[in-house]
C-alpha cells in the first residue's frame, strides 16, 4: 500500500468510526423511552442525568444491547468474508452453509436436552460457567459443521452443489432440533423459538464478560489472517507455491469463523444475512478484494448494519419489538439477489 493509498484508507477508517460512534449515540438515545443525547453522555460518564431512571435505562439495558449488536455485527461480517475467501464462493456465510445451524444444534442440546430456559434466561440460571459452556457448545457445533463443509468442498467443485449441501445439512440439523423440541417441555420449546428469532437484547453485563472477550479474540484472529486470506484469493495451488501452509491457514480460518459464528449464535440466536451481505457491501463501496482493507471495513460496517437492524427492530417510540432475523433478512436479501443477478448477467454475456 503506497503512502497515498494508506492515507486514504486511514481517512476512510476514521470516517466509518465517526459514523459508528454517531449511530451508537442514536441507538442509546432512542427506544420506547427517548432520552436526550446530553443525558446519554452524562449517564455514560457516571454523572446524574435530568431523570434518575435515564441512568438505569442507558447503563443497564441499552448499553449492553448496543455493544452486543456492535460485536455481533463485526464478528459475523468477519466470519462471512473469511468463508467467502476460503470457499472461493460469493454466497458463502455461516448461515447459508449451515454453520449457524451447527451452532444452533449445540445450543439446542444445552437448552432443550439439558433443561435450560433458552438464550439469556438459560445463561442467567447457570452462572458464568453456563455462559462459557453455551458458547463452547455453539462453537463446537459451528466448528463441526464447518469441518464437514470444508471436507465436502474438496470434492464438490460446483458452487451450487456446495450450497445445496449447506441447505441439506441445515435441514438435517433442523430435523434433530425438531425431535428435541418434540420431546421437550412446552416452556422450553417456547423459549427456544423466541431465541431462534434472534435478539441483541438478551446479553446483560454478566454475559458480556464472556461474549465480548470471545468475540474479540475471533475478530483479532481474523485480522491476523490477512496474508493467508490474500494468498488464498490467488488459488490454493498458487498460494502453496508462495510458501503458504495450506492446512494451517485453513485450520486458522475455520477456528476464527467457528468462534465468531458460535459465540454470536449462542448469545444472540442465529442471525442471518449479515455474514453474506456486509462483505459484498464493502467490496461494492471500496472496489477492492484486498483483505488489508476489507477486514477492518467489514468489521466497522458490520457493526453499523447490526445497530441499524436493531434500531429498526426496536421500533423507536413503540412498545413492539420485531424479530431481528426478519429485519436482517429485509436488509440483506436484496443484496444477495443483486449478487445472484449480477452473476447471471455476467454468465449470459459470456455465452
Amino acid at each position: 500500500m503506497d503512502t497515498m493509498g494508506r492515507s486514504r484508507f486511514s481517512f476512510t477508517l476514521l470516517f466509518l468510526l465517526a459514523v459508528l460512534i454517531g449511530m451508537v449515540g442514536v441507538a442509546l438515545a432512542v427506544g420506547s423511552v427517548n432520552v436526550p443525547l446530553s443525558d446519554v453522555i452524562v449517564a455514560l460518564t457516571g454523572g446524574a442525568p435530568s431523570k434518575p431512571v435515564y441512568a438505569t435505562i442507558i447503563v443497564q439495558f441499552r448499553l449492553p444491547r448496543v455493544l452486543t449488536a456492535l460485536l455481533a455485527g463485526a464478528g459475523l461480517a468477519c466470519a462471512g468474508i473469511q468463508m467467502q475467501t476460503l470457499f472461493r464462493n460469493p454466497l458463502a456465510d455461516p448461515y447459508v452453509l449451515g454453520i449457524s445451524s451447527g451452532a444452533s444444534l449445540g445450543v439446542a442440546l444445552v437448552v432443550l436436552a439439558a433443561g435450560g430456559i433458552g438464550g439469556a434466561a438459560l445463561i442467567a440460571g447457570l452462572g458464568w460457567l453456563g455462559d462459557l459452556g453455551l458458547a463452547a457448545a455453539a462453537s463446537l457445533g459451528a466448528g463441526g459443521a464447518l469441518l464437514i463443509v470444508v471436507a465436502a468442498s474438496g470434492r464438490l467443485r460446483s458452487v451450487a452443489a456446495l450450497l445445496v449441501l449447506g441447505l441439506m445439512f441445515s435441514a438435517f440439523v433442523g430435523a434433530i432440533v425438531s425431535l428435541l423440541m418434540y420431546f421437550s417441555a412446552a416452556e422450553r420449546v417456547q423459549a427456544f423459538i423466541r431465541w431462534s428469532f434472534g435478539s441483541f437484547g438478551g446479553v446483560a453485563w454478566r454475559q458480556m464478560a464472556i461474549f465480548a472477550p470471545v468475540t474479540l479474540v475471533g475478530i483479532a484472529l481474523a485480522q491476523a489472517l490477512v496474508k493467508p486470506l490474500n494468498a488464498l484469493l490467488l488459488g490454493e495451488t498458487y498460494a502453496q507455491s508462495m510458501g503458504l501452509n495450506l492446512k494451517r491457514a485453513r485450520l486458522a480460518v475455520i477456528l476464527s469463523a467457528a468462534i465468531l459464528a458460535g459465540a454470536v449464535t449462542a448469545f444472540c440466536g442465529p442471525i442471518g444475512f449479515l455474514g453474506i451481505a456486509v462483505p459484498h457491501l464493502c467490496r461494492m463501496l471500496f472496489r477492492t478484494s484486498d483483505h488489508r482493507h476489507l477486514l477492518p471495513t467489514c468489521a466497522l460496517i458490520g457493526a453499523m448494519v447490526a445497530i441499524l437492524a436493531d434500531l429498526i427492530a426496536q421500533m423507536p417510540g413503540g412498545e413492539v419489538v420485531l424479530p431481528l432475523n426478519a429485519v436482517t433478512a429485509v436488509i440483506g436479501a436484496p443484496i444477495v439477489i443483486a449478487i445472484i443477478w449480477r452473476g447471471w448477467e455476467r454468465h449470459r454475456l459470456e455465452m
